[in-house]
């Protein structure tokens, strides 16, 4: 996180690990990749929310301004099951 955000955190929990065969990601710089991603929650516990190479904006929003925000199909899922609580976490 602080690489990305500027943020120091403490892992909280765990949301879930995502990945799809058939969502390659290419970058510009010529690397290609196959996404998969573990996700936590965390709480922040220092730093100073700051831009990195990798960013192009960064901002607090509500939950309930989520929908209005573009993003891959493959994020909103994982905020959605941020949002749901769930008991366990989603393997797929």
């Amino acid at each position: 996180m602080r690489e990305e955000t500027g943020l120091e955190v403490e892992i909280t929990g765990l949301v879930g690990t995502y990945t799809d065969p058939k969502h390659v990601i290419a970058y510009s710089d010529g690397e290609v990749r196959r996404q998969f991603a573990v996700v936590f929650t965390a709480r922040v516990v220092g730093g100073t929310l700051a831009m990195s190479d990798e960013s192009t904006e960064l901002r607090y929003v509500s939950s309930g301004d989520l929908d209005a925000l573009p993003m891959h199909h493959t994020q909103r899922l994982r905020l959605t099951h941020y949002l749901e609580h769930r008991d366990r976490p989603y393997l797929g």
